[in-house]
């Protein structure tokens, strides 16, 4: 019943990773729990069935399941699946105090170059240990540990995009020169010769080919998962011993197979191969002259027979029955070497029942039998006399079947022809035809070349990693909002990566962290044409369309997020920004309500409701949502500012301050940050202070109306007067169009006594903006008030 079970098991797990493979959840999970069930080793049974769980989205039944041996670091897959859900339960510290407590298990493992389409690691190695890590750290706000993990596991694998992003997102001082470096298991694998896979390994026999139109079962037979050889410091994946029949009544398989011993999940780590016989070597087999005509399909599985196996290792019987005359076995022999190969051995009949032989106890039942045969020995691959066969088959079928010890190999033999009949040979005969008839023949098959992997080239991984070096490039300033350096690096990719709407998207937002919204607008309209399906980054192209207030678009791009993704988060934004561009902010604010439900950690919808409250004036519920995106990313600098214009609103300079400096310190290329923090010391009558940040935001934009505006005015006030005239005079060529400006153009003018130049720009605000005319006409009376002072003075 053991040998059963463990054979159940094995065909359990097959079929597990077959359904994950396939992305057959339920099939996958339903299987792990029958394997629960009969796997007395529960550690990586328990696994399998957590990591079902898990990627069924059940992160609460994963974390139970896992917590045995995961919560105490006894098991490798156990840990990192109990991580994996305790960052999505947010239960950090218990992800971080399992992968630590596991730390022994996987800290040196590597897996660079191990994982293919017909190899797998279900196993993780140090990389994505450290990577998940410095999520866990930074899910807790420890984004000094956070950055450490990131910083290792960049280091083990550069090719690691998210550990590289991850240290960017929290604003470490990134130098981008130290990463994307080839690692030492890079440039130890990428060798430019072609090498042998196995050289020593003989050509696979030939896979008979099905006639009736039906593909061959995979079985754990016929079709399990094969290893390549091991080393000492590696795992492999592979089934437990068995013995006696399989499940499906055929025997295991010839002790010409790797071992089937499967060694603890947390030791070797070795390649688990998906995959079959590779197609070169089925095409240069069908290419090769035709063989003999031998029937295997359906013997060779009752004989144990692997035919997926090498040539010279599908051999006759052991014992060599059936396959070697009587003088090959002569009285010479030591008798316990007899006994031990014919132990080891047994021969079935015509029935499929196994019987037992012992030639050291007594005379062979098939040399008795042979002495009724002899004169009927066939002399051609014909069909031998019906008679004979038949009092053959009903002496065979008297025989009792012994049980079966160990892996033994069977002693069956049949001819050429296909005939299943035991044919053994004379006590003297010497006909080297005997041989051929009454063994198991193999034809040789055609000798090929040992199978070759070209590996890849280690000018190949450097021209990927020069690659990924420019993204970085593009991605670290933006995560700076560096936009200009940004949009640089962008557009210094070769065209095939420009040109994906990964890379338009970033351009996009690039281009809308700038300012620059018809820019934006075109490289988010050329993302959805390069990837019509696309959701991500939608959210920012509605806010761009908001900007520039085109609602009609604004309403197309809502209604096809709709029919793409109801339950995205970019979705529902996207139709808040619509109702927001036609003024029904309350409709806006259900929408990004609706958006936070769905992910209540996006951000920035949070960011979008609290400027929809900010707008209608409900303060309180305007903080609320604020810091509810900044508590989800805390480089969120538009949280930060909206805090700011809250309590700005609200009277509250000082806090107000306080927040607009944040936000400025993450994003220190923003200068309307720096005008709103100005605005605030003016308010405070911190004017000298206000002056500086003022002038801070011109250098970031010389093109700044409101900060030349906020300049001017302020060097009014501290009656600077010539200064003002110069910033008002720049403004001028800006907004030409402000009737604001004109009119505190003459107001400078006239502080300067130049009162035709006063009128001159008095005249013009009073035809741009006629409703300011009482204004701007007191303005003017109040130039020949000036004068009128002057003369009487004089």
């Amino acid at each position: 019943m053991a040998a059963v079970t463990a054979q159940m098991t094995a065909q359990l797990r097959q079929c597990i990773f077959y359904h994950m493979d396939n992305e057959s959840l339920d099939n996958a999970n339903f299987l792990a729990g029958r394997l629960v069930a009969l796997d007395p080793r529960k550690d990586d049974s328990l696994h399998l069935l957590a990591l079902t769980y898990l990627r069924l989205g059940r992160h609460k039944a994963a974390n139970d399941l896992s917590s045995k041996f995961g919560a105490s670091g006894k098991h490798l897959g156990c840990a990192y699946v109990f991580a994996l859900s305790c960052e999505a339960l947010e239960e950090y510290q218990d992800g971080v105090a399992a992968l630590e407590k596991a730390k022994a298990l996987w800290i040196g493992r590597n897996h660079w170059n191990k994982h293919s389409e017909t190899t797998r690691r279900h196993l993780p190695d140090a990389g994505m240990v450290w990577n998940l890590m410095a999520k866990l750290w930074r899910g807790h706000g420890d984004l000094h540990k956070a950055g450490e993990c990131f910083i290792e596991a960049h280091k083990l694998n550069p090719l690691m995009w998210d550990s590289f992003t991850g240290l960017c997102d929290i604003g470490a001082d990134v130098n981008i020169s130290g990463c994307f470096k080839l690692t030492t298991e890079m440039a130890d694998s990428s060798a430019t010769m072609v090498a042998n896979k196995d050289e020593t390994k003989p050509a696979p026999q030939a896979v008979p080919m099905h006639t009736n139109g039906q593909a061959a079962m995979s079985t754990p037979i016929n079709d399990s998962f094969t290893t390549n050889g091991k080393t000492s410091n590696e795992w492999s994946f592979q089934f437990p011993k068995i013995k006696g029949k399989g499940m499906f009544g055929s025997p295991p398989k010839t002790a010409a197979q790797p071992s089937w011993e499967t060694p603890t999940t947390n030791g070797n780590d070795d390649d688990v191969e998906m995959g079959g016989l590779d197609h070169d070597t089925l095409g240069s087999l069908r290419d090769a002259p035709p063989a003999a005509p031998i029937r295997r399909s359906k013997t060779l599985s009752r004989l144990g027979f692997d035919s997926s196996k090498d040539a010279s290792r599908l051999q006759a019987p052991s014992l060599k029955s059936f396959g070697r005359t009587h003088s090959d076995t002569t009285d010479g022999e030591d008798t316990a070497s007899v006994t031990s190969r014919t132990t080891t051995a047994h021969k079935r009949t015509l029935s499929g029942h196994t019987t037992a032989s012992d030639t050291s106890v007594q005379p062979r039942r098939s040399n008795r039998l042979f002495g009724q045969l002899t004169s009927s020995k066939p002399s051609s691959r014909g069909v031998p006399d019906g008679n004979s066969a038949a009092t053959r088959r009903e002496d065979l079928k008297k025989t009792k079947a012994a049980p079966v010890k160990g892996r033994g190999t069977s002693t069956v033999g049949r001819v050429v022809s296909g005939n299943r009949k035991v044919m053994p040979p004379g006590v003297d005969a010497k006909d080297p035809r005997s041989q051929s008839r009454n063994s198991v023949t193999i034809p040789p098959v055609p000798s090929k070349p040992a199978e070759t992997i070209v590996l890849p080239d280690t000018a190949a991984i450097e021209s990927l990693l020069s690659s990924f070096k420019q993204l970085g490039l593009g991605y670290l300033a933006q995560t700076r909002y560096d936009s200009k350096s940004a949009i640089h690096a962008y557009e210094a990719l070769p065209i095939v990566h420009r040109d994906t709407a990964w890379v338009q998207g970033q351009l996009g937002k690039a281009y809308y962290e700038a300012a620059e919204y018809s820019k934006a607008e075109a490289a988010f309209e050329k993302m959805l044409r390069l990837q019509p399906t696309r959701i991500e980054d939608t959210e920012y192209y509605s806010t761009v369309l908001w900007q520039l207030k085109k609602p009609v678009q604004l309403a197309h791009l809502a209604h096809m997020l709709r029919d793409l993704d109801y339950e995205a988060p970019q979705t529902w934004c996207a139709i808040g920004n619509a109702f927001s561009a036609t003024r029904e902010h309350q409709q806006a604010i259900i929408c990004f309500k609706r958006a936070v439900q769905v992910d209540p950690k996006f951000y920035y919808a949070w960011t979008l409701m609290g400027h929809e409250l900010l707008t209608i004036e409900n303060f309180d519920e305007a903080i609320r949502a604020y810091r509810k995106g900044v508590g989800k990313e805390r480089r969120g600098y538009a949280g930060w500012y909206g805090l700011g214009k809250c309590f700005e609103r609200m009277g509250k300079y000082e806090e107000a301050e306080r927040h607009y400096r944040i936000a400025a310190s993450i994003n220190s290329q923003n200068h309307v940050l720096f005008i709103c923090i100005g605005v605030v010391l003016e308010r405070m009558k911190h004017r000298r202070e206000a002056l500086v940040q003022y002038t801070h935001a011109i250098q970031l934009c010389p093109t700044s109306a409101m900060g030349r505006f906020r300049k001017a005015r302020t060097l009014m006030t501290l009656k600077m007067y010539p200064d003002a005239l110069e910033e008002l005079t720049e403004l001028v060529s800006i907004a030409p169009e402000e009737a604001n400006v004109w009119f505190m153009l003459g107001k400078c003018h006239k502080s300067l006594r130049n009162r035709g130049e006063a009128l001159k720009c008095l005249t013009t605000a009073l035809n741009l903006d006629a409703k300011a005319t009482m204004y701007i006409k007191e303005a003017m009376e109040g130039i020949d008030d000036s004068e009128e002072e002057e003369s009487d003075s004089e």
